[in-house]
């Protein structure tokens, strides 16, 4: 098998041609210098493929893992109609992105990206912590008959909260918070696992108090945590 490699928006496309089969450690060695050139987006276009045998199909999933393994992302272009039902019964088309034209999987590693980027933005907005001080209801929720308890919230994000004031839980004990939104008082009601205890001797300031993670969310209820706390965050910085 010949690999020949070119470069195009960022990616490395390899154009193979010939027979992918015993003999075609090229691959899995093309694969691994493209890696460490710093190519990590990596396009095999087979429009030239003549035969695949299932010793092929081995250096084809070891070339794949490789990538894996790198935190690299492959996918195939061009694939021969005579080997389609190959890549089929051996289920690499479910495992490999696979696409009709070289422009269609060139684009496809933009989107990609278009879409991590948006998860990472994602991610860190749902971290992003207000300080705050909203009072509470805070009840544990198996116990019965369910006593609440009048407590502070110091801290919010859209994942969870440090509550003051409380020293009556263990790590692991499952709550429910009851509090309202400023300012249209919006009630919410969210479930809730403690994850931290503070410490007296390290953290005399917010002793006694827990952190806990929310649980079993609604994304439109997530979505209401994250509206306001990324408003009052803006005005807390065009404040100062």
């Amino acid at each position: 098998m010949e690999i020949r490699a070119r470069s195009k928006d960022n990616l490395v496309i390899l154009d193979l041609s010939g027979r992918i089969d015993v003999n075609s450690a090229n691959l899995i060695e093309a694969i691994g210098q493209c890696l460490r050139d710093g190519y990590s987006d990596i396009l095999c276009n087979f429009e030239e493929i003549e035969f695949i045998d299932y010793m092929g199909i081995s250096a084809i999933v070891l070339a794949y893992k490789e990538v894996i393994n790198n935190s690299g992302r492959i996918k195939f272009t061009n694939i021969p109609a005579h080997l389609k039902n190959l890549f089929s019964v051996t289920g690499l088309d479910r495992s490999i992105d696979i696409y009709a034209e070289e422009d269609l999987a060139v684009n496809s590693f933009k989107e990609d990206k278009v879409i991590e980027n948006i998860q990472k933005m994602q991610l860190r907005r749902r971290f992003k912590r207000l300080p705050i001080d909203i009072k509470i209801e805070l009840k544990n929720k198996y116990a019965t008959p369910a006593h609440c308890l009048k407590m502070d919230i110091l801290n919010l994000s859209a994942i969870g909260a440090y509550i003051y004031g409380c020293d009556q839980f263990k790590l692991g004990d499952e709550v429910i918070l009851k509090f309202k939104l400023p300012p249209l008082q919006e009630e919410m009601e969210i479930e809730a696992k403690v994850v931290w205890l503070s410490d007296k001797q390290v953290q005399p300031h917010i002793h006694p108090g827990i952190a806990v993670e929310f649980s079993h969310m609604p994304a439109a209820t997530q979505s209401k945590l994250l509206e306001f706390i990324e408003r009052n965050l803006s005005f807390m910085s065009s404040g100062d």
